[in-house]
């Protein structure tokens, strides 16, 4: 943002292929050549690849066994099942997590019936794995947990867990650490020795691997777990992961059962809508803030409940009741947003290379959301902290580019916890470390980004001619979908146009 409170933009044209791939490409397919440059530069060179682009098949899915441990944690749960053992299928309030929770339980429980589920509290026991849920299964002895989406560097409490005679199966897709749970199996496309053909799975749909192995070992198909890709649809929407690769054909697939038969939980929320069928992007700003509400404002097993319930009418009691939680939420996300905002502009920090914000009464529950308001005003790596027991937590966001993750990493030294991506993160320190740690964060960050990250990109994928929009075009356009990162929405740029006078302000405040 400028001086003037403008918000300026880079634009990027995408490099061109060369025309004779175009060519040949365009000639393979029978497409204009401005497809073929799209696909090109999606990296889809060849009709076998444009097939499996457009068209997605689960029969495109890798064998799960090919991830590192699958074949242990496929034997454990069996001998569970065979003896009897209590199970505790655990995971963390978010989206991704109550998905995942959502998805192995309600599996398990057609085979088993000794399978409880725990999502632990975001305000008492924090983010993953925690010891109030160890205990919980050590009081009702359980002998196996299964962690979603958490777990990865859970290394002191896995340990604990063993000393009370309880093992760990994890399924994460965060980044490892050096050092690795001591758990029976530890699921992780991102660990350094798994040599799994796709990194780049969310929580949940490492769960959907996790039971799509156990469906193939007892003789079945995948077709009796397709019923979950809606979870899983949800859960890559919502997690930001690429739609890509196998992300790509569970997405697709997974929208496809959302609009076709949606679980009850969806249904309540679909019913409530007055869409036709649902996008991508629909489930990302539709159903996923109303799933992240439960954890956000009440607590998560709220989001669990209403994603494993069958009966359509008990289905709606959970809907109405989280659209509570939601409108709250959108309440607090307002009214912090202008107090954070008001903050920077207080302390006159507007020229800073970061945003770090602190107030001991703003609701934990909805900091990551401010932090991503945040970093749409004050294009820069972004925390927003507050209180949390005796301790202060943030949300970390990122701009394009920028691995927050690893500008945490150095910061260390002044930080107690902390975890997630490249672009969000979370973290908790002490309180008198703060100023300490605003200060190293600002250092690190100023010192290795490049200045133009710090400028909010428009990625253009072409230059074009308005007489090449046809309605064909926007047919084969939408064929692309669904869009997310590693496949967005293509963009276009036209030159030398002239308003003909018929330009109009649109949205609520006629200001775009």
């Amino acid at each position: 943002m400028d001086k003037n409170g403008v918000c300026q933009m880079r634009w990027t044209l995408k490099p061109k292929p060369e025309e004779s791939q175009i060519n040949e490409l365009s000639r393979a397919l029978n497409v204009e050549p401005l497809v073929a440059q799209l696909l090109l530069q999606r990296g889809i060179s060849t009709y076998d690849e444009a097939r499996h682009f457009f068209r997605p098949q689960l029969s495109d899915l890798h064998d799960p066994f090919l991830m590192k441990d699958m074949d242990l944690a496929i034997e454990r749960i069996e001998k569970a099942i065979a003896t009897q053992e209590n199970l505790l299928v655990y995971g963390d309030y978010d989206v991704d997590g109550t998905t995942s929770v959502a998805l192995v339980s309600s599996y398990l429980l057609e085979k088993y019936p000794n399978v409880a589920t725990y999502i632990p509290d975001r305000y008492s026991e924090g983010y993953g794995i925690s010891y109030t849920g160890i205990d919980f299964a050590a009081d009702n002895d359980i002998t196996l947990i299964i962690a979603l989406d958490c777990g990865i560097k859970a290394v002191d409490k896995v340990a604990y867990a063993k000393e009370k005679g309880i093992d760990f199966i994890i399924c994460d897709h965060h980044r490892p650490s050096d050092i690795l749970p001591a758990a029976i199996a530890v699921l992780d496309p991102k660990r350094s020795d798994c040599s799994y053909p796709y990194e780049e799975l969310c929580g949940c749909g490492i769960g959907f691997k996790l039971i799509q192995a156990l469906e193939l070992a007892r003789g079945g198909t995948i077709d009796a777990i397709t019923p979950y890709l809606d979870l899983v649809a949800t859960a890559i929407g919502a997690d930001i992961v690429p739609i890509s690769g196998e992300n790509r054909v569970l997405a697709y697939i997974g929208l496809q059962v959302i609009n076709d038969s949606p679980r009850p939980g969806f249904r309540a929320i679909i019913e409530t809508l007055n869409k036709p069928s649902l996008t991508i992007t629909d489930v990302v700003f539709i159903i996923a803030p109303r799933i992240n509400a439960a954890g956000r404002m009440e607590h998560g097993r709220y989001a669990v409940a209403l994603l494993t319930e069958t009966n359509l009418d008990r289905a709606k009691e959970y809907a109405r009741e989280i659209e509570e939680f939601n409108k709250d939420r959108r309440d607090l996300d307002r009214e912090i947003t202008e107090e954070a905002l008001a903050q920077i502009r207080e302390n006159n920090e507007q020229e800073r290379y970061t945003s770090v914000v602190f107030k001991e009464t703003w609701h934990k529950g909805v900091i990551g959301i401010v932090a991503s308001r945040l970093t749409e005003s004050y294009y820069r790596p972004t925390l927003v902290f507050t209180k949390s027991g005796d301790k202060l937590a943030a949300s970390a966001r990122s701009v394009k580019g920028f691995d927050v993750y690893n500008a945490l990493e150095a910061c260390s030294d002044s930080i107690e916890q902390f975890g997630g991506h490249k672009y969000a993160a979370g973290l908790t320190l002490l309180a008198d470390q703060y100023e300490l740690f605003k200060s190293q964060f600002e250092k690190v960050v100023s010192e290795s980004i490049d200045p133009m990250l710090l400028i909010p990109e428009i990625l253009i994928d072409a230059e074009i001619e308005l007489n090449q929009i046809t309605p064909k075009l926007h047919r084969i356009l939408n064929q692309f979908a669904p869009f997310g990162p590693g496949n967005m929405k293509p963009v276009f740029f036209a030159q030398h146009l002239q308003d003909s006078g018929y330009a109009k302000g649109v949205g609520e405040d006629r200001k775009h």
